[in-house]
């Protein structure tokens, strides 16, 4: 069954996370979560502190919708992808093209390096960004699924929707630890794409 629309005031409601989301990461990138409060994130997203605990439980909660938008995109290219290649290499090809900033996306791998360089001193930052990463991984066993028609086992499933988020979540890590442009042989979609290969060989004969 498909899934409703988003009514105007969801679709209202989810423009001014996002837009408390970005207010959060510019302030974390920086100066740091210590240095950042609930307050100052409101005050940049246009909201007052009430609001903002409306939608968030934490200062650092509020990057999640960031976060989420980021992978949901790479989901829906996975879903939209040619049904002729083979799951892997379909998988593959999305992380490329999803993890491939284009000149307008650029600022968006800068605040991804903040925010994760930010994250190593800060437990509570980490916490929603591994969150995030399970959250899109269990999301991710319907559109494998569906690509691997006739539908390969659960548990392949599940080791495939482990290797793909996985593959992308050290890939980000990995790059936010050195100062590498976000296009090239170092950038986050080349390392997603090794990674995947490297986690997935195994599978391909499952």
């Amino acid at each position: 069954m498909d899934e409703k629309p988003p009514t105007l005031t969801e679709r209202r409601k989810a423009a001014t996370q996002l837009e408390l989301a970005h207010a959060a990461a510019r302030l974390f990138t920086d100066r740091g979560p210590d240095a950042t409060t609930a307050e100052e994130i409101a005050a940049a997203g246009g909201v007052a502190l009430r609001t903002f605990y409306r939608y968030f439980r934490t200062k650092e909660d509020a990057v999640a919708p960031l976060l989420t938008v980021g992978a949901d995109r790479w989901r829906a290219l996975l879903a939209a992808s040619d049904r002729s290649l083979d799951p892997l290499t379909a998988i593959e090809h999305a992380i490329v093209e999803a993890l491939s900033p284009t000149d307008d996306e650029i600022d968006g791998a800068h605040w991804m390096r903040g925010l994760l360089r930010a994250g190593a001193d800060d437990p509570a930052l980490m916490t929603v960004w591994y969150r995030v990463n399970r959250e899109s991984e269990a999301k991710l066993h319907g559109v494998i699924a569906e690509l691997s028609e006739p539908a390969i086992d659960a548990v392949t499933t599940r080791l495939v929707a482990a290797a793909a988020t996985d593959a992308i979540r050290v890939a980000f890590e990995t790059w936010a630890e050195t100062d590498a442009p976000p296009h090239g042989p170092d950038g986050p979609a080349a390392l997603a794409a090794r990674n995947f290969r490297r986690l997935s060989a195994g599978l391909r004969d499952a």
